[in-house]
């Protein structure tokens, strides 16, 4: 049996996370790195999009990494010049740029951390004598995953790409 001040205060409940809900919408949208213009200052971009999930030091500038790892499928490299100004900006959770940048026997952990910050997983395999470092992204809608291989030593040895089940998958796909 609900009384009138349970109704009230139900009421005032479902508004107020009504409000939450659309703050939280808005500041989603708000946030969305791909309509950030070159030239913009970095004061500007961290009060659009936060602070960075990391920084880098680059020869010319600095990046500043939006990562969604681990639960998203997206990495944003900002990178900004010396002045401070937004330079480029890359969305690099995308097979074509991983095949095409990764460079085996050369990158060092330090460079993957550069360009693609800190993994969805770390893990060991009894395979191979190091580190899996594993990665989040998106391919034609699908989710996948990209397994960086990482020897004791820092050095990307191996790069593998392998369909990422979900948990309502059917049970033939697993």
């Amino acid at each position: 049996m609900t009384t009138p001040s349970t109704t009230t205060t139900i009421g005032r409940l479902l508004r107020g996370s009504l409000h939450v809900l659309v703050a939280w919408v808005l500041a989603g949208c708000m946030g969305i790195p791909e309509r950030i213009e070159p030239g913009t200052p970095r004061a500007q971009i961290e009060e659009r999009l936060g602070l960075p999930t990391a920084e880098y030091a680059l020869p010319d500038g600095r990046r500043l990494q939006y990562s969604r790892q681990p639960g998203g499928q997206q990495v944003y490299n900002l990178d900004l010049d010396a002045g401070g100004r937004l330079r480029r900006l890359e969305q690099v959770m995308d097979f074509n740029w991983l095949q095409r940048n990764i460079a085996l026997d050369r990158w060092t952990r330090a460079d993957v951390l550069r360009n693609l910050g800190r993994p969805a997983l770390i893990e060991r395999v009894v395979s191979f004598r190091g580190e899996v470092w594993s990665y989040r992204f998106l391919e034609m809608n699908s989710p996948r995953q990209a397994h960086l291989h990482i020897d004791p030593e820092g050095v990307v040895r191996r790069l593998m790409f392998t369909d990422e089940l979900m948990r309502d998958d059917p049970p033939d796909r697993l």
